[in-house]
């Protein structure tokens, strides 16, 4: 698979909305139907065996639709189920380890908070795109604190690399945020609990 454009909708599974293989793996496709051009594995579980049988049926699928498999949280998953990368909170380890374990063309993302110079660290070490939130109440982390949407223009302008947002993003509200910066889209609730998620997919991608 050639490197991808990091532009679009970026699905963000959930273990709650998914609560089986095949419940997970039916949502997600749709969302890739419907134009979701990144997918995230997020599952905060202890079930080891669990997360690596997820994660590596999502890797096939995602590959099928030539679209990167991002694991949330954990480069070692994310080296075993052979996914395009990994997702890094601020507390989830080194890039300059994980880009070791993973080779020179995996994705690694940083989530930066509200924070530019969080992005901008993260571009001196090497990440290939940075996340900014919460700009809207979030269900997935009510206790995020909020983002400016100012940041991101800001972090088009100085750092230079894709950026995310994240946090309760809606179809309503998707294209502000568009508009002031945002490379992608990171959506949990709003795609997921979609009554016809694919559609709801292509609501999103359009708006690009």
């Amino acid at each position: 698979m050639s490197r991808p454009t990091l532009r679009g909708l970026y699905a963000i599974t959930d273990s709650t909305l998914m609560a089986d293989d095949r419940r997970l793996l039916d949502s997600v496709e749709q969302a890739l139907r419907g134009g979701a051009r990144i997918v995230q594995y997020r599952d905060k579980s202890d079930d080891d065996a669990k997360r690596l049988r997820q994660a590596s049926a999502l890797n096939e699928l995602c590959r099928r639709f030539e679209i990167p498999l991002i694991i949330n949280d954990d480069p070692q998953l994310a080296h075993r189920s052979g996914a395009a990368g990994v997702h890094l909170g601020q507390q989830d380890g080194a890039l300059a380890e994980t880009r070791q374990l993973l080779g020179a063309e995996a994705i690694i993302g940083i989530t930066c908070h509200d924070s530019l110079a969080l992005a901008q660290h993260a571009a001196r070490g090497g990440a290939d795109y940075v996340a900014f939130g919460a700009f809207f109440p979030s269900r997935t982390k009510p206790d995020a604190r909020p983002a400016r949407l100012s940041v991101l223009d800001e972090a088009r302008r100085q750092v230079q690399l894709p950026t995310v947002a994240i946090g309760g993003i809606s179809v309503d509200n998707a294209g502000q945020i568009i508009a002031a910066g945002a490379d992608m889209v990171a959506v949990v609730h709003a795609l997921f609990a979609a009554d016809d998620i694919r559609a709801q997919a292509r609501r999103f991608q359009q708006q690009f």
